[in-house]
């Protein structure tokens, strides 16, 4: 077998990859029918929590096929177009963030420097790999402009918590999510071609060490933090770190990273992940929402977008730093 994927091309190597992808979601989705008439032919006292657990299941389904997609799509197209529908991304899950959070008039000037300034040059500066720039341009020169936008505005009331809000939206919508097309541009010696799995390899041990973490916090009590999240025990947290470890060894053979680095990898990636997703919550629950986007809150047309992918917002940053120091890129 090994012999065979090295005698692949890299484009013919991550074809077979997103087959193998596409083909494990047909048949989790081909379970989850079943799963859902069973469902519906049996009724118990138990019904309840069977149903919560298919919905949880069908969630993170939707959530697999979309990523899954998106990454496939971006990838068959081109670097170019997988800049611009993460670019897309980012003005969802952004405009999904502000939408929940009450703004005011004094506001618009600044929105329209997030929206139609900040977030197409943070992508420019991705497609044309100026990533030094694109690593200091949002953290110091936007986090300085917004306020001054803002205070030409002439509205004070509550003016640094407002300013606070957009900016924390801009840093985790933006600037987070802009990280993940980044590492397709990536220029590794002998690995030319073969970046997407970089990407494969993030979301994999993200997504895998959140679905632990979950799974086993249903087992315990007394969360750490439970007025914002009854699935952060540190139990469950260092049993989804453990997943996604051992699965980030596992994929060493996907990517540049040897079985070590390919571990210390996985576990910044899932750290960064699971925290994020926890302060996430937090800010969810200050604004009073269990979803964004939930029924009767969304007026986003996004459908959730950024509960799917919060966790990889905060993880690719440092996921994609820690590799370019790593490796001196």
């Amino acid at each position: 077998m090994g012999s065979f994927l090295r005698s692949l091309s890299p484009e013919q190597q991550v074809s077979l990859m997103f087959v193998l992808l596409f083909g494990l979601l047909l048949i989790a989705s081909g379970a989850g029918v079943l799963l859902s008439l069973r469902e519906r032919q049996q009724a118990d006292d138990h019904t309840g929590d069977r149903a919560q657990r298919l919905h949880d299941y069908q969630a993170l389904l939707r959530n697999s096929w979309l990523m899954t997609l998106v990454f496939w799509v971006g990838w068959a197209a081109g670097e170019s177009v997988a800049i611009v529908l993460f670019g897309l991304v980012s003005f969802f899950i952004l405009r999904e963030f502000i939408s929940l959070s009450p703004t005011r008039r004094g506001d618009h000037r600044s929105l329209v420097l997030a929206f139609f300034i900040v977030l197409p040059l943070q992508y420019a500066l991705v497609w044309n790999q100026h990533f030094n720039l694109f690593t200091v341009f949002i953290p110091v020169y936007v986090f300085l402009a917004i306020p001054v936008v803002s205070a030409l505005g002439n509205d004070p009331q509550r003016f640094l918590e407002r300013n606070a809000k957009l900016q924390w939206g801009i840093m985790v919508c933006v600037y987070g999510m802009s990280h993940v097309p980044a590492l397709l541009l990536l220029n590794f010696p002998r690995f030319a071609g073969k970046t997407a799995f970089l990407v494969l390899f993030l979301v994999l041990v993200v997504q895998t060490c959140m679905l632990v973490q979950h799974l086993v916090a249903r087992r315990l009590r007394d969360p750490v933090a439970p007025a914002i999240s009854a699935s952060f025990h540190w139990r469950s947290w260092l049993a989804g770190l453990a997943a996604g470890g051992l699965l980030g060894v596992a994929l060493a053979g996907l990517t540049p990273f040897k079985p070590l680095q390919a571990l210390a990898m996985a576990l910044v990636a899932c750290m960064a992940g699971s925290f994020g997703h926890l302060v996430m919550k937090a800010i969810k629950r200050d604004r009073g929402v269990t979803h964004w986007g939930s029924a009767g809150r969304s007026v986003t047309g996004a459908s959730g977008l950024l509960d799917r992918v919060d966790a990889l917002c905060f993880a690719a940053p440092v996921f994609f730093h820690s590799v370019r120091w790593t490796f001196n890129l």
